[in-house]
């Protein structure tokens, strides 16, 4: 829903040596209750993903992804 992607970084040991890293997205899979449609809705969301839902509300995100056109 935020459109978070995994960032590239570097590891740097003790000697200062710096290696490619990758730092992922904090995605976690959550259900929600959609009451206008009488169902569950399962999402992978990031954290703040989860945090955007909960201060807007499902109704909104589920208006605001299917306005994108993702199937839900």
């Amino acid at each position: 829903m935020t459109g978070r992607t995994p960032s590239a970084g570097k590891n740097v040991s003790h000697s200062h040596r710096r290696t490619n890293r990758w730092f992922e997205v904090n995605v976690q899979s959550k259900r929600y209750w959609l009451s206008s449609e009488n169902r569950w809705v399962r999402l992978r969301l990031s954290a703040k993903g989860i945090r955007t839902v909960d201060r807007d509300g499902i109704e909104s995100i589920v208006a605001r992804l299917r306005a994108a056109g993702e199937k839900i």
